[in-house]
């Protein structure tokens, strides 16, 4: 071998780290951004329908009811149509064109109707961004500790998120929001662009045979899961629902206290999800999720009892873990009991959406309770630790069958 042969391999050697540690960083960068977006979107979408449109608040609501609708049903169709073709990347690109369009409407007209049909046809798909990123994650076959360490990404944009799209709103008004959303949207579509790019390089076709659809959604056990963290879900949603009320109402403290409590359970689920996913290649799910629901347990029944705001604030730790149990640990089970990713990671995404519901109906039913919303953290415990009683059972009776 010849100096220039030595050389020119030490070069290709350099070239191929260089692009190892360029693809790695491209999964973070995608996953962020794409979590942003809707994270970023959320809170602003009514305050644009009004400043804007000049919506009212009836209006509003119907918008926003018609919105989720969407998004419910593009969370399904989209991954599911995905699995049939085994790519998740030519979809992505799709939610992110649809994502940028979205912004182009909101930009160019002033008619609510025309809003509203943009919202519903193209403001579902650029929510299924996560979704696809995390199938094709499944896809490619990567482990379940790199699925949670994506998760914790996603959550972490959900903390930056709704305080960037508030402080940029509030800075330079709407037309800053709706550059911003443009931003971010570009972004996608070049991520999106760039993992499609790397897929026909990379990424051989996968031929192994899964389930028909129908065939994936049979079955008590599978439903059980589904059943189990959409209520998981929905003691998450009423309980964050109703914090504030509870801080300034039950414990008579100031309105800050609400927001450092929340604040603190979310910036403490990042270093929790990133830990779970540490322990997840040492120790089993079911057993890390048991551990989790009896935080769970604990921290709602204990804030039931709580008198003081500092007390509540000393429970976050708690609250934080069970979430990262429920968020991170549930995506991986999902994959795990419905073979097609796609299928899985939108079944998991609509068990939020599902849990939401469940959490409105659950807070009604409580109103008339003479505390209220102490009310809700007694039922949200009485649920997890119905959800791990059910689940030790079933676990025990499976051993024994064996």
């Amino acid at each position: 071998m010849t100096d220039k042969d030595v050389r020119n391999e030490g070069n290709t050697t350099t070239e191929s780290a260089d692009g190892a540690k360029a693809r790695g960083l491209l999964w973070p960068i995608a996953a962020w951004f794409w979590a942003l977006q809707f994270a970023v979107l959320n809170p602003l979408l009514a305050v644009l329908l009004v400043t804007l449109y000049a919506a009212t608040p009836a209006e509003v609501g119907w918008v926003l009811g018609l919105y989720n609708v969407g998004g419910f049903a593009a969370s399904l169709v989209i991954p599911t149509l995905a699995d049939r073709t085994r790519n998740y990347l030519r979809p992505l690109m799709f939610c992110a064109i649809g994502g940028v369009a979205l912004v182009a409407v909101l930009a160019l007209t002033t008619s609510l109707p025309v809003v509203v049909l943009a919202l519903v046809i193209l403001g579902g798909p650029p929510g299924v961004g996560s979704t696809l990123l995390f199938a094709q994650l499944r896809h490619e076959g990567a482990p379940p500790a790199q699925v949670i360490r994506t998760r914790a990404i996603v959550s972490f944009a959900w903390v930056i998120g709704p305080p960037l799209a508030t402080l940029v709103t509030g800075a330079a008004g709407s037309p800053a929001a709706i550059a911003l959303l443009a931003s971010i949207g570009l972004v996608n579509v070049a991520t999106a662009l760039l993992l499609l790019l790397r897929r026909s390089d990379t990424l051989t076709d996968d031929a192994t045979p899964r389930p028909r659809l129908l065939a994936q959604l049979r079955g008590w056990n599978r439903w059980g899961v589904v059943g189990a963290f959409t209520l998981l879900q929905a003691t998450n949603i009423a309980t964050v629902t109703i914090a504030t009320l509870f801080v300034t109402h039950d414990l008579h403290a100031p309105l800050i206290w609400a927001g450092i409590t929340l604040g603190t359970a979310a910036l403490l689920e990042i270093p929790a999800l990133l830990l779970i996913g540490r322990l997840q290649e040492h120790r089993s799910v079911r057993l890390l999720l048991a551990g989790g629901w009896v935080c769970g347990v604990a921290y709602y029944g204990l804030v039931a009892l709580v008198q003081e705001p500092w007390q509540l604030l000393t429970l976050q730790p708690l609250n934080a873990w069970f979430f990262a149990t429920v968020a991170g640990l549930g995506l991986t089970v999902f994959q795990d009991v419905f073979p097609s990713p796609g299928l899985a990671s939108g079944l998991f995404t609509n068990t939020r959406r599902a849990g939401a519901v469940l959490a409105g109906l659950l807070i009604a039913a409580l109103g008339a309770f003479p505390s209220p919303y102490r009310a809700v953290y007694v039922a949200a415990a009485i649920i997890v630790l119905t959800v791990l009683t059910i689940a030790a059972a079933v676990t025990a009776r499976a051993r024994s069958a064996r």
